[in-house]
């Protein structure tokens, strides 16, 4: 495709106190949830004094991914929208409307596909189109957690942290989901867009290959979750991962590096679940513990961004090649990662993985 704009398509998040309650409001908009219950929700805010790390983070990741995009002579723009906060999708489009610019190649911070992680990021891009009344041209790139910039830059923190500890027990840690978004992410059926649990299993066997051929011994994959929300009798992906820290010492573990592969950057499910909550679970329970840093800026993960959005606009300039195979398919299937009423009705996530 040819573009006149690339949009970094996020959750977005609060910048102050005052933000916090009118963001939880927009992220769960259309679920009834009375404000009490937000208030509750989003006390953790209240640590990092009402702001959300995830805009200071995609700031980071634009100005790398910039400078890379310029490296390899890719003159489009790069600007940033929001599901939930300014700049909204509806602020950044009407912005690019006025300057004439309507074909839109839109890069999701999340890197692996899901309803929440891809589906619902395109319903809401529609309705932002419908609601400003205008024609544009939008396109997405491919779910990345394939690439070998993903990859490389995980396996690279893992190792650091785990270099730190003696003889550290690893655990993989995403963003937990319904079981039945799950089952309905990907494209059931099809081999080459699987589950959103089979994806981060594959990827965690890749990872977990070279972290056990950098350390000189074998490292199995452990995948656990975080941020789990709704009713206590709705099915989410398990284990948490501060039920997993149990179990762990439990089984005699000293040591433990906790390694977010299902977020990009630190965004507040990184610093609250895994800095915050496990870190004093794992304190609790007498374990070492470290988190391994998550792929922001590292050079290889910044070429991995540059090489699928080179996919969409400049092939000649893609340098890069996955080694998770096969290859993700660029132009989303329509029957992927549908919505389910058993999840349709729950609570929103409080922030993008």
């Amino acid at each position: 495709m040819s573009a006149d704009a690339i949009m970094v398509c996020s959750y977005g998040g609060p910048n102050g106190p005052d933000d916090v309650l009118p963001f939880l409001r927009n992220a769960t908009r259309g679920r009834g949830i009375p404000d009490a219950r937000l208030i509750q929700v989003g006390g953790h805010y209240k640590l990092f004094g009402g702001v959300s790390p995830i805009n200071a983070r995609n700031e980071e990741i634009m100005r790398a991914l910039q400078a890379e995009l310029d490296r390899r002579d890719v003159k489009v723009p790069l600007v940033i929208g929001n599901r939930n906060w300014h700049p909204f999708f509806t602020e950044t489009m009407a912005e690019l409307d006025a300057q004439g610019r309507n074909r839109v190649l839109c890069l999701f911070t999340s890197a692996f596909a899901s309803y929440s992680g891809c589906r619902q990021y395109r319903e809401d891009l529609a309705a932002a189109q419908a609601e400003l009344g205008t024609e544009f041209q939008l396109d997405k790139v491919r779910p990345y957690y394939t690439t070998e910039g993903f990859v490389a830059a995980n396996v690279d923190a893992i190792v650091a942290a785990m270099s730190e500890l003696e003889q550290a027990h690893l655990t993989l840690v995403t963003h937990s989901i319904p079981v039945a978004m799950n089952e309905n992410s990907g494209l059931p059926g099809d081999p080459s867009q699987p589950s959103y649990l089979r994806q981060h299993q594959d990827l965690g066997a890749e990872i977990c290959r070279r972290v056990s051929a950098a350390l000189d011994r074998n490292v199995e994959v452990d995948l656990a979750f975080c941020s789990r929300s709704g009713p206590p009798m709705a099915k989410w992906l398990e284990p948490d991962i501060n039920d997993r820290l149990k179990q762990l010492a439990d089984e005699g573990v000293k040591n433990v590096v906790v390694a977010p592969i299902g977020f990009i950057t630190d965004h507040m499910e990184v610093v609250y679940d895994l800095d915050t909550e496990a870190k004093q679970t794992a304190a609790e329970l007498g374990l070492g513990y470290r988190r391994a840093a998550t792929a922001g800026t590292h050079p290889a993960f910044i070429a991995a961004l540059a090489d699928v959005i080179c996919e969409r606009l400049a092939p000649e300039k893609t340098e890069g090649v996955d080694p998770i195979g096969p290859t993700w398919p660029a132009l989303a299937h329509p029957e992927s990662c549908k919505p389910v009423a058993d999840y349709e009705k729950l609570p929103a996530c409080l922030e993008s993985k």
